[in-house]
Protein backbone atom coordinates (compact mmCIF):
# COMPACT_ATOMS: atom_id res chain seq x y z
CA UNK A 1 0.00 0.00 0.00
CA UNK A 2 1.28 3.44 -0.91
CA UNK A 3 0.98 5.66 2.16
CA UNK A 4 -1.12 8.81 2.03
CA UNK A 5 1.36 10.64 4.29
CA UNK A 6 5.09 10.09 4.79
CA UNK A 7 6.69 11.56 7.89
CA UNK A 8 10.43 11.94 7.43
CA UNK A 9 11.83 11.78 10.95
CA UNK A 10 15.11 11.91 12.85
CA UNK A 11 17.32 14.20 14.84
CA UNK A 12 18.02 17.76 13.79
CA UNK A 13 20.51 17.92 10.94
CA UNK A 14 19.83 14.43 9.55
CA UNK A 15 18.36 15.84 6.32
CA UNK A 16 14.61 15.66 6.98
CA UNK A 17 13.78 18.84 5.07
CA UNK A 18 16.14 18.16 2.17
CA UNK A 19 14.99 14.57 1.70
CA UNK A 20 11.33 15.40 2.36
CA UNK A 21 11.31 18.19 -0.19
CA UNK A 22 13.05 16.00 -2.78
CA UNK A 23 10.56 13.18 -2.17
CA UNK A 24 7.71 15.66 -2.57
CA UNK A 25 9.10 16.86 -5.88
CA UNK A 26 9.66 13.31 -7.11
CA UNK A 27 6.17 12.13 -6.14
CA UNK A 28 4.28 15.36 -6.80
CA UNK A 29 3.13 15.40 -3.17
CA UNK A 30 2.90 18.48 -0.98
CA UNK A 31 5.88 18.92 1.34
CA UNK A 32 5.54 20.64 4.72
CA UNK A 33 8.34 21.21 7.17
CA UNK A 34 7.22 20.32 10.68
CA UNK A 35 9.17 23.27 12.04
CA UNK A 36 6.52 25.56 10.50
CA UNK A 37 3.93 24.08 12.88
CA UNK A 38 5.87 25.13 16.01
CA UNK A 39 4.33 27.96 18.01
CA UNK A 40 6.63 31.01 18.29
CA UNK A 41 7.39 30.21 21.94
CA UNK A 42 8.92 26.85 20.93
CA UNK A 43 11.12 28.46 18.28
CA UNK A 44 12.29 31.10 20.76
CA UNK A 45 13.07 28.41 23.33
CA UNK A 46 15.14 26.38 20.86
CA UNK A 47 16.96 29.49 19.58
CA UNK A 48 17.96 30.21 23.16
CA UNK A 49 19.54 26.75 23.37
CA UNK A 50 16.90 25.19 25.63
CA UNK A 51 15.49 21.81 24.62
CA UNK A 52 11.72 21.45 24.34
CA UNK A 53 9.77 19.49 26.93
CA UNK A 54 6.94 17.10 26.14
CA UNK A 55 4.50 19.79 27.26
CA UNK A 56 6.03 22.13 24.64
CA UNK A 57 5.68 19.48 21.95
CA UNK A 58 2.02 18.41 22.39
CA UNK A 59 0.46 21.49 20.68
CA UNK A 60 3.02 21.21 17.89
CA UNK A 61 2.30 17.51 17.32
CA UNK A 62 -1.44 18.14 17.46
CA UNK A 63 -1.11 20.84 14.78
CA UNK A 64 0.74 18.38 12.54
CA UNK A 65 -1.89 15.70 13.22
CA UNK A 66 -4.65 18.15 12.19
CA UNK A 67 -2.80 18.81 8.94
CA UNK A 68 -2.51 15.04 8.34
CA UNK A 69 -6.26 14.64 8.93
CA UNK A 70 -7.05 17.52 6.54
CA UNK A 71 -4.80 16.02 3.86
CA UNK A 72 -6.37 12.57 4.24
CA UNK A 73 -9.92 13.99 4.24
CA UNK A 74 -9.20 15.78 0.96
CA UNK A 75 -7.78 12.60 -0.59
CA UNK A 76 -4.34 14.18 -0.92
CA UNK A 77 -0.82 13.03 -0.22
CA UNK A 78 1.81 14.80 1.83
CA UNK A 79 5.32 14.53 3.13
CA UNK A 80 6.13 16.09 6.48
CA UNK A 81 9.57 16.61 7.96
CA UNK A 82 9.17 16.10 11.72
CA UNK A 83 11.68 14.93 14.30
CA UNK A 84 9.16 12.53 15.95
CA UNK A 85 11.95 11.43 18.29
CA UNK A 86 9.87 9.44 20.78
CA UNK A 87 7.46 6.64 20.15
CA UNK A 88 4.73 8.51 22.04
CA UNK A 89 5.14 11.38 19.54
CA UNK A 90 4.91 8.99 16.59
CA UNK A 91 1.87 7.32 18.14
CA UNK A 92 0.23 10.74 18.46
CA UNK A 93 0.93 11.51 14.79
CA UNK A 94 -0.06 8.11 13.42
CA UNK A 95 -2.94 7.34 15.76
CA UNK A 96 -5.50 5.23 13.90
CA UNK A 97 -4.14 6.36 10.53
CA UNK A 98 -2.87 3.19 8.79
CA UNK A 99 -1.88 5.22 5.71
CA UNK A 100 0.78 7.23 7.59
CA UNK A 101 4.33 5.88 7.35
CA UNK A 102 7.53 7.05 9.03
CA UNK A 103 10.90 7.26 7.28
CA UNK A 104 13.63 7.39 9.94
CA UNK A 105 16.77 9.07 8.61
CA UNK A 106 19.45 7.46 10.75
CA UNK A 107 23.10 8.36 11.01
CA UNK A 108 25.98 8.69 13.41
CA UNK A 109 26.23 11.65 15.73
CA UNK A 110 29.56 12.59 14.14
CA UNK A 111 28.13 12.73 10.61
CA UNK A 112 25.07 14.71 11.63
CA UNK A 113 27.13 17.05 13.80
CA UNK A 114 29.35 17.86 10.80
CA UNK A 115 26.28 18.60 8.66
CA UNK A 116 24.75 20.82 11.33
CA UNK A 117 28.00 22.76 11.70
CA UNK A 118 27.98 23.47 7.95
CA UNK A 119 24.41 24.75 7.63
CA UNK A 120 23.47 28.39 7.77
CA UNK A 121 20.53 30.32 9.22
CA UNK A 122 18.80 27.51 11.10
CA UNK A 123 17.26 28.15 14.51
CA UNK A 124 18.41 24.82 16.00
CA UNK A 125 21.85 25.32 17.59
CA UNK A 126 24.49 22.60 17.37
CA UNK A 127 24.51 22.45 21.16
CA UNK A 128 21.09 20.78 21.20
CA UNK A 129 22.20 17.77 19.15
CA UNK A 130 23.17 15.85 22.28
CA UNK A 131 19.66 16.30 23.69
CA UNK A 132 18.18 15.15 20.37
CA UNK A 133 20.18 11.90 20.45
CA UNK A 134 19.37 11.43 24.15
CA UNK A 135 15.65 11.80 23.39
CA UNK A 136 15.64 9.63 20.25
CA UNK A 137 13.80 6.33 20.56
CA UNK A 138 14.48 4.62 17.25
CA UNK A 139 11.34 3.09 15.76
CA UNK A 140 10.79 -0.52 16.76
CA UNK A 141 9.88 -3.26 14.31
CA UNK A 142 6.17 -3.11 15.15
CA UNK A 143 5.97 0.52 13.98
CA UNK A 144 6.59 -0.40 10.33
CA UNK A 145 8.94 2.54 9.78
CA UNK A 146 11.52 2.60 7.02
CA UNK A 147 15.00 2.99 8.52
CA UNK A 148 17.21 4.74 5.97
CA UNK A 149 20.89 5.59 6.33
CA UNK A 150 21.84 9.24 5.76
CA UNK A 151 25.41 8.34 4.79
CA UNK A 152 24.58 8.75 1.08
CA UNK A 153 23.66 11.78 -0.97
CA UNK A 154 20.06 13.05 -0.77
CA UNK A 155 19.18 11.64 -4.22
CA UNK A 156 20.41 8.20 -3.11
CA UNK A 157 18.28 8.41 0.02
CA UNK A 158 15.23 9.42 -2.03
CA UNK A 159 15.86 6.55 -4.44
CA UNK A 160 16.07 4.11 -1.51
CA UNK A 161 12.76 5.33 -0.05
CA UNK A 162 11.00 5.13 -3.41
CA UNK A 163 12.34 1.61 -3.98
CA UNK A 164 11.07 0.51 -0.56
CA UNK A 165 7.67 1.95 -1.44
CA UNK A 166 7.70 -0.18 -4.61
CA UNK A 167 7.88 2.88 -6.84
CA UNK A 168 11.31 2.21 -8.34
CA UNK A 169 12.85 -0.94 -9.76
CA UNK A 170 15.82 -2.39 -7.88
CA UNK A 171 17.98 -2.15 -11.05
CA UNK A 172 17.44 1.61 -11.46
Amino acid sequence: MIPRVLIVMGVSGCGKSTVGQALGEELGWEFRDGDAFHPPANVAKMKSGAPLTDEDRWPWLDAIARYIDETRAQGGHAIIACSALKRVYRDRLKGARPDVTFVHLAGSKELIEARMAARQNHFMPLGLLDSQFATLEAPSDDEGAMIVSVAGAPDEIVHDVLKRMGLRAAAE
